[in-house]
């Protein structure tokens, strides 16, 4: 049986997850999920979108203090992949009923994407463990609060858009967690593998949300 943590009770925890995205291979997944981890973000969503993702999510998986799961997933072939690559949990950019049909049988908790009032219904329904608003920058987090009206216990997680300057606010309008894009990891860190830099990026971000 796993030692590891529980993905979602470390992304309460912790109150925030990584996005990470790059042009090309991630050339030491291990060095990258140990400088988020050691900076308070260990929640580490790689995606599908980033070449060798899956080779990625083998090598992360072995630091202990992190919890890697992968995004972009579209297609119950991919969540298959995932999940035997070890990914902790599974993030969507939309409704995906194939891949929360995968998660829920498997036990691995799945983020899923929403954005209309009736998008976040339907991935409760499907089973997700919480819902990714996304875009969240299109209408900021008073959008959020908005939402907390019809789903009070609905585990809201913006993404897309959210950076230091408004992490907080999603907070505070009723997030459990917020998604740390770019401002955090930027690609072109990832490509020259600048992971001191990525550590003071994630460290600020986190700093941010008190």
């Amino acid at each position: 049986m796993s030692t590891q943590p529980d993905a979602m009770e470390v992304i309460r925890a912790d109150r925030a997850l990584t996005v990470v995205r790059a042009p090309v291979p991630i050339s030491d997944p291990i060095a990258l999920a140990e400088s988020l981890a050691g900076a308070g973000i260990r929640a580490v969503e790689l995606t599908f979108t980033t070449p060798d993702a899956l080779d990625a999510v083998r090598a992360a998986a072995k630091v202990a203090d992190a919890v890697i799961g992968i995004g972009t997933v579209v297609t119950r072939e991919q969540a298959e992949q995932a999940i035997d690559a070890g990914a902790r949990f599974l993030v969507t950019p939309a409704l995906r009923p194939e891949v929360a049909e995968l998660a829920v049988a498997q036990g691995v908790p799945v983020v899923m994407g929403a954005f209309t009032p009736s998008e976040v219904l339907a991935a409760i329904d499907m089973g997700a463990a919480a819902v990714k608003i996304f875009p969240a920058r299109a209408l900021g987090p008073t959008y959020l609060k908005d939402l907390r009206g019809p789903f009070p216990d609905v585990a809201l997680i913006p993404s897309g858009g959210v950076n230091s300057g408004n992490a907080r606010e999603f907070l505070r309008a009723g997030a459990i967690a917020v998604t740390a894009g770019t401002e955090v990891v930027a690609p072109s860190d990832v490509a020259d593998a600048r992971w001191s830099a990525i550590a003071t990026q994630a460290h600020r971000f986190v700093h941010s949300l008190d």
